[in-house]
């Protein structure tokens, strides 16, 4: 089997044993949190819906920064090789980048207060 589609299928793999636990986990943290007595608003599914849409929105963001970096760091490099003036341009394109995660990562933690 080549490399790429193995990649790919223990990437999606992983994704599906992570959600198993990400369902799995809320379920007992609502559980745990029903015992003590203080009952939750929201039924279970709504809270895996909402656990499952903060992982999709770190890992959608991420997987966005991920690859603006790669491409906006492979041309910043060029464009210091040739002209280092070019540095502080090339440093806010590809902290801009960086930016895409954090701000996934704050939609998440979001969608987390609401569980």
């Amino acid at each position: 089997m080549k490399s790429k589609p193995k990649f790919w299928i223990l990437i999606a793999f992983y994704q599906l044993i992570l959600i198993i636990i990400v369902i799995s986990s809320v379920n007992g943290i609502i559980t745990l949190v029903a015992a003590q007595g203080t009952a939750g608003t929201r039924d279970p599914m709504t809270s895996s819906a909402l656990a499952i849409a903060a992982a999709i929105s770190v890992s959608s963001a991420v997987f966005a920064s991920a690859f603006a970096i790669k491409t906006v760091g492979t041309a910043a490099i060029s464009a210091l090789s040739e002209r280092e003036e070019a540095f502080f341009k090339a440093f806010l394109v590809v902290a801009l980048a960086e930016a895409l995660a954090v701000y996934g990562l704050i939609v998440a933690v979001l969608l987390w207060t609401l569980i």
